[in-house]
């Protein structure tokens, strides 16, 4: 996907967002907020990858604010209250129709996702809106598709708290034979899942094997991917990403089949994908 101009406030939005994370220090916020500024005047133009951007900018920002991982209290809140959740969800997805279901549950925690413009996250997850989006359903549902491609899966990782609900999806490829490559962020950037907290949280046991993506890179960076990476991707029956970030990157890429798991939480992702935005989205692209 290639940068709009709407990126930028959001990503500037983000930037002060994390800087409050990080530091109560009006002076440095604003530091920080200008070097987003910097990065965006020099390399917002026009074909652009969204992402090679977005990780500039997020990469001065933590520079500038001499901190590897703003978001660390948000994303143990992020884990705290997607367990809460998760038994209820569990029970929806044993219902009926349980692999849909569980799809389902995946992208509704797609919404575990702070510092978005305009997109408020702890309304998104509460239990009452998280329940309201199950009765909605999904706007685009490709899960059929999907059902028949889950002999060696890679599986994108996006957000703490979301990875919670991505584990009932874990159990139903599964129960269907599918063996699961995970792949999380090589390092701490944004809300994202690390190497770190899926083995605090015991996740690596739910999966056949754990890779990284090999840096802090918004997505996936093929520059800065570890081989086996791109071997994986390469072979893969079935790549399943989740979020916009990993579709943002994913979709410069020639990787296929690829199974986009999401919520269009901003415009410029959902006009990318000739969606609405706040579609609960399972597209296969073959």
């Amino acid at each position: 996907m290639k940068i709009h101009p709407r990126c930028a406030p959001c990503l500037l939005s983000r930037v002060q967002f994390e800087a409050e994370l990080s530091t109560n220090d009006v002076s440095l916020q604003k530091k920080a907020v200008l070097a987003g500024i910097e990065v965006l005047r020099k390399y917002l133009i026009d074909g652009a990858p969204a992402t090679h951007i977005s990780t500039k900018i997020h990469r001065e920002a933590y520079r500038v604010l001499g901190d590897i991982d703003p978001y660390r209290e948000k994303k143990q809140h992020s884990n705290e209250a997607a367990k809460k959740l998760l038994p209820a969800i569990r029970d929806f997805v044993a219902e009926k129709d349980s692999f849909r279901r569980a799809v389902l549950a995946s992208i509704i925690g797609n919404s575990f996702d702070f510092g978005v413009l305009g997109f408020d996250a702890d309304r998104e997850i509460a239990k009452e809106t998280v329940m309201k989006q199950f009765e909605r359903g999904l706007d685009v549902d490709d899960t059929d598709r999907m059902k028949s491609m889950l002999e060696n899966v890679v599986y994108l990782t996006d957000n703490c708290g979301e990875i919670f609900f991505d584990t009932l999806l874990f159990e139903e490829i599964r129960k269907l034979s599918g063996r699961i490559t995970l792949v999380v962020r090589g390092a701490p950037i944004l809300n994202d899942v690390t190497m770190e907290e899926v083995e605090e949280l015991g996740l690596d046991k739910k999966v056949d094997m754990v890779l990284t993506t090999g840096s802090n890179a918004i997505g996936v960076c093929l520059r800065e991917a570890p081989p086996e990476l791109v071997e994986a991707l390469g072979s893969a029956s079935l790549i399943i990403s989740k979020g916009m970030a990993n579709y943002e990157t994913m979709s410069e890429y020639d990787f296929k089949p690829i199974a986009y798991l999401l919520k269009t939480k901003c415009e410029s992702v959902a006009e990318a994908m000739g969606l609405r935005r706040n579609m609960n989205v399972a597209r296969v692209e073959e």
